[in-house]
């Protein structure tokens, strides 16, 4: 059920709201198996094997995880070298599991697959999580069996510092912060690990009688239809939008509550979920869940930039991808994980002896050949990566011009605000008389000359310069905010990588608040995502009929929703005469050297382009 709704959301994050979700019952399982293990050893043995312990799961997850990164190091180092830079921070962060840590500094959203994000290796963090994990908490777990003797007090503890964890993520969380720190963040997401463990206090396997009366048999069932609905609705419910308020402030605790509750009805022998949830189909995914989780990104990624125009043909691509996820994991669990299993430490020597006297056959040779080839390539592709400079390279040069734009942006809009707020109102017939001023002069003492050659007029480019515009964007606009905000400096740009359009409505009322609303309006979203009309009606009807608002289209012919998000804006034009859409979708279309090689941002020349063409479209139709 995990990795089924990973993957679903992966494939499509708009309709699978709360795929992501799945993940919270990776760990909430987690939680439960691995303290349910220790209290029992703990409890039969007065002693827990430590050592025993670490080696399984080193056997269990470093085989698989160490493919995955080797295979993957080669296949950057052969087709997609754009990926090189910091490659050898983001393997050598997965091996000692701080990926999630790593992933913070280096500020990569897990919801923005462009720019410097564009990683095969961003779901990893979970992994990262899970390797924490397995490190400290049978420590913890044994200091608290040292210090609580009795089984309330530790199932307390657990379920204290769980709730902790929930509260902490729900304090935290700002719209106006980049959600980062807590997706990513241990603290902020033990509490489905915390779940599960106090779980396994109170509701051991081993304890669990298979014979209950009626009643309470009917009980267990029940609540186990509870714990599906409850997590299916959640899983489908937009509220659950993990870059909302409701999924941080209590959301997901609400989810692996339900997690954790179907998990103790399906550990319990009494309960008919066991057997209503186990099928051939189920344990087949079961069993490579673990591969197939690795494979998913890789295989996304690596496709979609070779064949860029998802839009065109979405089932088709997602049916391949789907296929190379489910074949990779199956050669990996049949040649990496089932061997590996039976893997001892003492017979390593033996086995690499016997597996090269194996190879006497031309199979063996071949398969001896390819390990090896694989194994030298991704050992080549790390020790080039130090030597790469990110801003070599296209997503990495756009990653850091959004950041150098968004800090010179936010210092001047600041700058523009404090301003607005001090200034005494003008009379609207004044401001009309220094409208028409601007006109006259418009074509005197023109500024910006050097955008003269991207499409602006001498007229156009001093009107700019006295429009009052609130811009809200994704990347998109962000990486040419800084022309933007040269060519119309009252203008207030707020742009931000991954950004959807749910969030518009927050961050208008947000400036509205503050009294600096302006009477032009330019949106620039939908690179992440589609939306529907209600929530553009909800939009204009919170802009008012009076406000010129001005919609960019998107390109971005890798995501399936680039033809629902501009026949929606088509759509919506015609319905609201103060709507204007600026078609950059045409233009990004007819000159793919604008962009870098995502396909998508413009790059320096592109900006310039996007900018002056933005510009031109508001001088046009603008509120003076």
């Amino acid at each position: 059920m995990a990795v089924v709704a990973v993957i679903l959301y992966h494939f499509a994050p708009n309709y699978y709201v709360g795929g992501y979700l799945g993940v919270p019952i990776f760990f909430s399982l987690t939680g439960y198996l691995v303290t349910d293990h220790m209290i029992r050893s703990y409890h039969e043995q007065g002693h827990y094997n430590l050592w025993r312990f670490y080696r399984k799961r080193l056997v269990r997850l470093y085989p698989q995880i160490v493919t995955v990164l080797w295979l993957s190091a080669s296949y950057i180092l052969l087709f997609q070298r754009n990926l090189l830079a910091k490659l050898w921070q983001i393997v050598l962060a997965n091996l000692l599991s701080v990926y999630n840590f790593w992933q913070i500094i280096n500020g990569q959203s897990y919801f923005e697959r462009f720019a410097s994000n564009e990683s095969p290796f961003t779901h990893l963090w979970t992994m990262s999580i899970d390797g924490q994990f397995y490190l400290l908490w049978p420590l913890i777990l044994l200091l608290l069996f040292r210090f609580l003797k009795q089984k309330k007090y530790l199932f307390w503890t657990i379920l204290g510092l769980s709730l902790l964890s929930a509260l902490e993520m729900a304090l935290l969380y700002s719209p106006q912060i980049n959600i980062n720190r807590l997706y990513y963040g241990t603290d902020t997401r033990f509490f489905a690990l915390g779940l599960g463990s106090a779980l396994a206090v109170i509701w051991p396997i081993e304890k669990l009688r298979a014979h209950l009366a009626k009643n309470d048999m009917y009980l267990l069932d029940g609540l186990g239809l509870i714990s599906i609905l409850g997590m299916m609705g959640l899983f489908f419910t937009p509220q659950m939008d993990p870059q909302g308020a409701f999924a941080y402030r209590g959301g997901m605790l609400l989810f692996s509550l339900f997690t954790t509750l179907l998990i103790a009805v399906i550990a319990h022998p009494g309960s008919h979920w066991n057997a209503w949830l186990t099928n051939p189909v189920f344990n087949w995914i079961g069993a490579r869940s673990y591969a197939i989780y690795l494979y998913q990104f890789p295989v996304m990624i690596f496709f979609e930039s070779k064949f860029t125009h998802l839009g065109d043909h979405v089932q088709l691509y997602h049916v391949v991808e789907l296929l190379l996820i489910l074949l990779l994991s199956e050669l990996s669990y049949r040649v990496i994980e089932q061997p590996f299993i039976k893997f001892n430490f003492t017979a390593f020597k033996q086995g690499i002896v016997a597996a090269v006297q194996r190879t006497g056959s031309y199979l063996g040779k071949i398969k001896l050949l390819v390990a090896g080839l694989l194994v030298l390539l991704g050992t080549v592709a790390l020790l080039l990566s130090p030597f790469i400079r990110a801003e070599d390279f296209s997503h990495s040069q756009l990653a850091e011009r959004i950041a150098a734009n968004r800090q010179s942006v936010a210092l001047s809009n600041r700058r523009l605000i404090d301003r607005m707020k001090t200034a005494k109102a003008n009379a609207q017939s004044a401001h009309k008389q220094r409208a028409h001023r601007s006109r006259r002069r418009a074509r005197r003492n023109p500024v910006n000359r050097d955008y003269l050659k991207y499409g602006l007029d001498t007229k156009e480019l001093k009107l700019a310069r006295r429009i009052n515009v609130l811009a809200l964007g994704d990347s998109v606009m962000a990486s040419s905010s800084n022309d933007i905000k040269r060519l119309m400096p009252h203008a207030i740009i707020d742009a931000a990588v991954a950004r959807q359009a749910n969030l518009a409505q927050g961050l208008f009322k947000g400036y509205q608040r503050q009294g600096v609303l302006a009477a032009n309006v330019v949106i620039g979203l939908g690179t992440n995502g589609p939306f529907n009309m209600a929530e553009v009606d909800q939009l204009m009807q919170l802009f008012g009929p009076k406000r010129q608002v001005f919609w960019i289209n998107t390109y971005v012919p890798s995501r399936e929703w680039q033809g629902q998000v501009n026949q929606l804006l088509a759509q919506a034009a015609r319905k609201y005469h103060n709507l204007t859409i600026i078609d950059w979708y045409a233009l990004a279309k007819s000159h793919p050297d604008w962009l870098y090689a995502d396909n998508t941002h413009p790059n320096p020349v592109g900006a310039k382009h996007y900018s002056a063409f933005v510009v031109k479209q508001v001088v046009s139709h603008a509120n003076y």
